[in-house]
């Protein structure tokens, strides 16, 4: 097993091919891991990034690093609900040329409820507001821009998990996001099927990003130990973002998906064939 340090990504320089026509991405969770990653590969193949996050001194080091020719950002906290539409038509506006949206913002909070008393409900409720509510505000928020740019090109882009297919038992509310966020994706792909909107989903397994990194010690310490470097994964994740790739699982994902998924997908087209349009 490869060595887990900390990683700086040095991302591919060639060109985006045609099956990833985008010209500017705006990546949503873009601070730190994934979306750092991935957003600096997306320059580093000539596509404009704007960045949103948390964490000002961070988004401002994007930037400098890959300069303001290439990528913006812009400070938000997704948990604020009702601020959500306001603020992607200020970005839409100032943005214009936007046509793909790269939804990544994610948390994961330990609930054992062997041990009631050491319960956050709290922590709770903004993992489920972080991972899973907020995608499909923002997705509201989004699809009128995106779908009125008709005969163009267009997507948006998801981060879920191997998790998606199945649990970790002292992350259930983890788990269940990203199993309904996977749910929500298989609709929402079916339903915008006709239009020139494409819906693209990332599955990585655990990838040894910040958010791994402070579970070396406690009860999920092990997912350490089984971390994807970061670079691998981002390496791996880009290949198929690149070939056109809709659903992009690598690593401890892919054996799920490569194995059940297919038949439960299958299953999910025949019966909505039945019930709807």
């Amino acid at each position: 097993m490869a060595a887990l340090t900390t990683q700086t990504v040095s991302p591919a320089t060639k060109p985006a091919s045609k099956l990833f026509p985008y010209k500017k991405v705006l990546v949503i969770g873009g601070t730190s891991g994934i979306g750092s990653a991935l957003a600096s590969q997306f320059v580093a193949a000539g596509i404009k990034v704007v960045v949103v996050g948390r964490r000002a001194d961070r988004l401002s080091s994007f930037v400098a690093e890959h300069g303001s020719d290439n990528a913006t950002a812009h400070v938000f906290d997704i948990t604020k609900l009702s601020s959500i539409r306001d603020f992607i038509t200020e970005v839409t506006a100032a943005n214009p040329d936007l046509d793909c949206a790269f939804l990544n913002s994610g948390v994961y909070e330990i609930l054992n409820f062997s041990d009631p008393d050491s319960l956050d409900m709290a922590a709770f409720e903004n993992e489920l507001t972080t991972n899973y509510t907020s995608f499909v505000h923002l997705t509201a928020a989004l699809l009128p821009f995106l779908l009125a740019k008709e005969g163009q090109p267009t997507s948006l882009i998801y981060t879920t998990s191997a998790l998606a297919f199945f649990p970790i038992q002292l992350l259930p509310t983890y788990s269940a996001t990203k199993a309904a966020l996977h749910h929500f994706i298989l609709c929402l792909r079916r339903q915008l099927r006709c239009t020139d909107c494409r819906v693209i989903e990332i599955f990585p397994p655990i990838v040894y990003t910040d958010m791994v990194k402070g579970s070396e010690e406690g009860y999920v310490k092990d997912l350490a130990t089984m971390a994807m470097p970061l670079e691998e994964f981002t390496e791996a994740t880009w290949a198929q973002l690149d070939a056109g790739k809709e659903q992009v699982a690598v690593g401890l994902s892919k054996v799920a998906f490569d194995g059940w998924e297919q038949e439960r997908q299958q299953q999910f087209e025949d019966f909505n064939s039945l019930v709807g349009r």
